[in-house]
């Protein structure tokens, strides 16, 4: 099975330390790092990630 990787939109330039890909896996979601896409990957169930995605959006905004 080929993944088909998308690069997140939020993903900027070549430098930008935040670059996240996901891809449709026969098990769920595919979650990897896109500066190092032989690094492995994390894999979700579509519920896990519609829960990290929901905690994401709705997670106090960092204070520092």
């Amino acid at each position: 099975m080929t993944i088909q990787w998308r690069k997140s939109t939020h993903s900027s330039g070549v430098n930008d330390e935040h670059c996240v890909e996901l891809g449709q896996l026969s098990s769920g979601i595919g979650v990897r790092d896109s500066k190092n896409p032989d690094g492995g990957h994390l894999t979700l169930s579509t519920a896990e990630f519609t829960d990290l995605i929901d905690r994401i959006k709705h997670r106090p905004e960092d204070r520092t």
